[in-house]
């Protein structure tokens, strides 16, 4: 991306120059090719660029925020942070990439990542901040609004990170040698042991509080070339978050659901991995009794799962703990390089959750929110549009209008 700048005056208007540009998504295989071959000069001279644009498409949104919100004190902080961070990164717009400014610039990405690690939580606070002022007064427009905004915001921050990572780990002065990896990259992850990794954690937490954890059941099934295990060129660390997650909810529903004082004989937690054609799927299988068909698009929704506190059979121990974010953002994972997270819930027996991942790195592109005339439009709408429940409503409204239309005629 070229970007011939003029001459700017102040932030507001580095604001508005910026956020005039798409930003430019990056497939896995770009990242592992440029890894390979990596020139520290020309990742600054990409993202001393690009990241001033996705920092600005996403501050347009949050300015666009419900007032209810952006006025609450935790929404004001994480708002504070980005305008921050993107002073901090346009200061580079014009250096040269002497060693010292390449320095400069490493230490000032690592000072932005960890001014931000708390921005999910922070906005969450918000969020509850916002629910306990307004309490039922909170429109469902707005809260449409505000879980279209916070997707965004939370992807945004996924691409962010990435770049950052990627250049801190391949050029910071904590760079070694990480073996096979490339920046936080694996070329060739082994999905299972990912998988297994993910259990053990869980099951850490499972036994401390339940003294007791399901067993795993891991089975793979290659369509290609039927060489296991399974491997993938992906992020380690965003896989092992979505199944740290999913391993958390599954162990919970099944030793609660076959009551943990007599839990000899508890049914496993199955796994199944395969590999086709275009997709690498994930079946995680639990027997703890499913979910009605009419809460599991409430897993999903920021407003629905911060509306309760903390309860006492809550043994999350992580950071998100409370919030239950947990699920939104690790859909928001898979979904960042163009996969999938999707519950299938059997009321009365268990829970099916299947992770899609782009099996070519070519195709795994990053999926990155983009602020325009459209994306803006959505925040004043009075009914949600571009959504399936349209069609829905569309459908059960369809004989009353034909009576209408009849009665006309």
């Amino acid at each position: 991306m070229r970007v011939i700048l003029p001459r700017l005056r102040s932030v507001q208007t580095f604001l508005d120059f910026y956020s005039q540009f798409n930003p430019s998504p990056l497939s896995i295989k770009q990242f592992i090719d440029f890894g390979r071959n990596a020139c520290e000069q020309k990742s600054f001279i990409f993202l001393r660029k690009e990241l001033p644009v996705r920092l600005a498409n996403i501050m347009k949104e949050i300015a666009l925020l419900p007032e209810v919100l952006l006025t609450t004190n935790s929404c004001s902080q994480v708002s504070q942070w980005y305008a921050k961070s993107f002073e901090d990164i346009i200061q580079f717009e014009k250096s040269e990439p002497t060693p010292k400014i390449l320095q400069n610039f490493c230490n000032t990405l690592v000072m932005i990542r960890n001014r931000h690690s708390d921005v999910v939580q922070t906005m969450a606070q918000g969020v509850l901040e916002m629910k306990e002022t307004y309490g039922d007064s909170v429109e469902a427009t707005m809260e449409t609004s505000i879980q279209y905004f916070l997707d965004r915001l939370y992807m945004s921050r996924i691409s962010i990170r990435m770049l950052i990572n990627q250049h801190t780990m391949l050029f910071g002065q904590l760079n070694e040698d990480k073996g096979r990896h490339i920046g936080c990259l694996d070329p060739t992850c082994d999905i299972s042991a990912v998988v297994r990794d993910a259990y053990e954690n869980s099951r850490f937490l499972c036994d401390q509080y339940y003294l007791c954890s399901p067993e795993l059941k891991v089975t793979e099934h290659n369509e290609i070339d039927n060489l296991l295990p399974i491997n993938t060129c992906y992020v380690p660390s965003h896989l092992y978050h979505i199944l740290f997650e999913l391993f958390k909810n599954s162990m919970r529903a099944v030793v609660e659901h076959h009551d943990h004082d007599k839990s000899d004989q508890l049914p496993p937690v199955r796994v199944l991995i395969s590999r086709g054609h275009e997709d690498i799927c994930i079946k995680m299988s639990d027997e703890g009794g499913g979910i009605p068909r009419s809460s599991v698009d409430h897993l999903f929704k920021y407003m629905y799962s911060t509306a309760p506190q903390p309860s006492k059979s809550d043994y999350y121990t992580v950071p998100l703990a409370g919030y239950g974010y947990g699920l939104p953002i690790s859909r928001l994972y898979a979904r960042y390089l163009h996969g999938d997270l999707i519950l299938l819930s059997t009321e009365g027996f268990g829970t099916d959750a299947v992770i899609y991942l782009k099996a070519l790195s070519d195709e795994a592109n990053e999926l990155l929110p983009i602020f325009n005339k459209t994306s803006s439009k959505f925040y004043k709408a009075t009914i949600p549009t571009g959504d399936w429940s349209n069609q829905v409503l569309r459908h059960i409204n369809a004989p009353r209008v034909l009576r209408r239309r009849m009665q006309k005629q």
